[in-house]
């Protein structure tokens, strides 16, 4: 499903206006998905629920009283509160207002302290909060008695739904300034909003509900967005059912090359990714004196110890010659996973990198001394899949610049590395060379755990080997990822989550594609 910005949409909307359908009408039908998402939330029931609307004077305010409208005739007690006069309603708002008033349905103007005080009182009896006031096209800061309304809100513990966007957010680009609705359901229309996606947006969104307001599919499909939001159905389409006839062979070598004394944990999480993911086989390759411990962890793999240093690292030279043949044989390669840093691991990768012509994967501690090499650039079958921390360093950054601007941060990394990037994290985004952006849907907090990373590297391998382009392999990995640690999360719960439990779902999670 393609993410627009909010002039994207825009200019949808002007579109099926001028394909005939009226905007009166897409109100009506914004309205009505609302109403649709708040009878979900409360079960299918309705009648004697309290439900305050908070209105701005825009086309998001006429919503809110299409919202009103349906309600009252769905026997809800609706209360209309307006940030703005009713004389500077224009327009399908204002026609919206008008049926409003003659239906009796209680409507207050927010003009003073007096009036916040009645909101205050209003909502100890409210069931359901719905943030009409702002929508995508809002720039820049609340001010003045909105900033304190929609703060009332936030502080009043009553469940909110926005419509379309959160008042406050910037849809765009994610952005706030000042104070933003905290939501705990967002009904947006027609696309999902870029900035409903990304830091610091996502944070005030809850729940994402994209609701069709019937602009048609060929308008959505014209659009020059080139950022996509990633889903069930997406991942369904790019990852292909195995074949009838299909053998081992078939279905890829993912080598993983890692571990370090002390450290065989992480390499270990990612071959049983890679194999749970459907690989065909894999290869561990780790220094020699630990290839037993590996050995002993997964049955299924093959194991190869390599020339080590006396603190447990790769030797340079000599275990980058031995690693040359696995390699040759190998259809995707996983670099990184528990590998340590030093001078010696940082000749040996430099030696390395340059002689891998295969589909690729670098992660953890190989990125970190990437970030201390001048000039490296990648093939674009190579995948970088950083957290946070290590896109500062690669970038040069602080942590706090990179969570702040996630997608400008992402997509300077391609730049400066001609290869797709992972940047992990809350809604985690995949950005390519050729300025696609792919933004995950799935994942929770219990996975922000030791190991986590190492098991996506493993998939993304595994779908790499499988023959799945390069963008396609990260993008549908971030996914698979995130869906593994929801379907572990809904067993035992997030904080007693580890990155063992996430391989172990992954089967579930790919039978939900049918695979």
């Amino acid at each position: 499903m393609k993410v627009v910005t909010s002039d994207e949409m825009q200019q949808l909307d002007q579109k099926a206006i001028k394909l005939g359908i009226p905007g009166v009408i897409l109100m009506e039908n914004a309205g009505f998905k609302v109403v649709e998402s708040i009878q979900n939330y409360f079960g299918g029931q309705l009648a004697d629920k309290q439900v305050t609307i908070v209105v701005g004077k825009g086309n998001n305010g006429g919503d809110g009283l299409v919202i009103a409208r349906h309600l009252s005739n769905s026997k809800v007690k609706v209360k209309i509160f307006l940030t703005s006069d009713p004389t500077e309603y224009s327009g399908d708002a204002a026609t919206n207002m008008r049926i409003v008033e003659q239906m009796g349905i209680p409507v207050f103007r927010l003009e003073d302290e007096n009036d916040l005080t009645r909101l205050n009182v209003t909502l100890l009896y409210t069931d359901m909060v719905v943030d009409a006031i702002f929508g995508t096209g809002f720039r820049g800061s609340p001010r003045g008695l909105t900033a304190q309304v929609m703060e009332t809100v936030n502080e009043s513990g009553v469940p909110v739904l926005a419509v379309d966007v959160p008042s406050g957010l910037d849809a765009s680009s994610g952005k706030i300034k000042g104070v933003c609705v905290r939501a705990d359901i967002t009904v947006t229309f027609a696309l999902p909003k870029l900035g409903l996606l990304v830091e610091p947006g996502v944070g005030a969104v809850g729940k994402l509900v994209v609701a069709d307001i019937s602009i048609p599919q060929s308008l959505l499909d014209s659009t020059g967005s080139r950022t996509e939001m990633v889903d069930l159905d997406w991942c369904i389409q790019a990852i292909p059912p195995r074949e009838s006839t299909g053998h081992k062979g078939t279905y890829g070598h993912v080598l993983v090359i890692g571990g370090s004394m002390g450290m065989s944990g992480a390499p270990i999480l990612a071959a049983k990714a890679a194999l749970k993911a459907g690989a065909g086989l894999v290869t561990l390759a780790v220094p020699r004196s630990i290839q037993q411990i590996t050995a002993a962890q997964i049955t299924e793999i093959l194991t190869c110890g390599v020339a080590e240093t006396a603190s447990g690292t790769f030797a340079a030279a000599e275990a980058a010659a031995q690693l040359q043949p696995l390699i040759s044989t190998a259809t995707a390669v996983v670099i990184g996973p528990g590998m340590s840093q030093g001078d010696e691991v940082g000749v040996f990768l430099a030696a390395l990198l340059p002689k891998i012509h295969k589909p690729l994967v670098i992660d953890a501690d190989a990125l970190n001394i990437i970030a201390g090499l001048e000039g490296m650039r990648f093939l674009r079958s190579t995948v970088l899949t950083p957290h946070p921390g290590e896109m500062a360093r690669l970038l040069g950054q602080s942590v706090g610049q990179v969570q702040s601007s996630r997608l400008e941060a992402v997509t300077e990394a391609v730049k400066k590395y001609g290869t797709t990037v992972l940047l992990k994290g809350a809604r985690s985004l995949t950005a390519t060379s050729e300025q696609f952006v792919y933004v995950n849907t799935t994942g929770n907090p219990g996975m922000a755990t030791g190991g986590s990373g190492d098991v996506l590297a493993g998939i993304i391998g595994a779908l790499l080997a499988q023959g799945l382009a390069t963008e396609k392999a990260a993008a549908a990995g971030a996914y698979l990822h995130g869906l593994a640690g929801d379907e572990a999360a809904s067993v035992q719960g997030q904080m007693g989550l580890v990155a063992g439990d996430l391989p172990e779902m992954l089967p579930r999670v790919l039978r939900r594609l049918g695979r």
